[in-house]
């Protein structure tokens, strides 16, 4: 099982070492088969938000198959710019198990038509412009992460982890999840059987 987290240039910190630490803990824990990764669009070193400095381990066009892609956050507006990096995600969701956003990243797969006729969330306060870029998509405003088919977004930041946590729950089991939410002492708040169905939208 290869995870790929996209980071680039002013991306939220937390959007991918959030993701990264629950993937990986997981993989300690319990599956060691998953190959957690962060990649951009070239092995050059990026700059994250607050000066964070971060290098990928892979680039868009020199990766592993990945099976479950995550795009993060941040300052996304140049991204959606970058015809090279939609048409990998395009590329990159036609063969993956799951394609899920953190926060803003949400505006990268709606740049890639993958949130057309879907589900779909974001930071509460991109909420708005989500709605006016893709109006083809319900915006959900009042959940921590929205599933729709194969696509999973989920709300700003820290929401992350929330969705990442619920993805190990689908990939592996609940048990893991909640595994992996306690040793890295996390207080899971959607972490109920009812809210993972509350949160499923297929």
């Amino acid at each position: 099982m290869n995870i790929g987290i996209y980071v680039y240039e002013n991306s939220e910190v937390l959007d991918f070492s959030g993701p990264f630490e629950v993937f990986s803990t997981a993989a300690r824990l319990r599956r060691p088969d998953w190959n957690v990764f962060t990649l951009g669009q070239t092995l050059n070193p990026i700059q994250a938000r607050g000066g964070f400095n971060h290098t990928p381990k892979y680039s868009v066009t020199s990766h592993p198959p990945i099976d479950v892609l995550v795009v993060v956050g941040g300052v996304h507006h140049d991204e959606m710019d970058k015809a090279d990096v939609i048409a990998w995600i395009v590329d990159v969701a036609q063969s993956a198990q799951w394609v899920t956003s953190v926060c803003t990243g949400a505006f990268l797969l709606g740049k890639a038509g993958l949130l057309e006729g879907k589900k779909a969330t974001t930071h509460w306060e991109d909420l708005p412009q989500l709605k006016q870029l893709f109006t083809n998509t319900q915006v959900i405003s009042d959940s921590r992460w929205v599933h729709d088919g194969h696509v999973v977004t989920s709300a700003g930041i820290s929401a992350g982890i929330d969705m990442c946590l619920w993805l190990v729950s689908q990939i592996a089991d609940l048990e893991l999840a909640e595994l992996t939410a306690m040793q890295m002492d996390y207080d899971w708040k959607t972490g109920t059987q009812e809210d993972l169905i509350f949160n499923d939208f297929s």
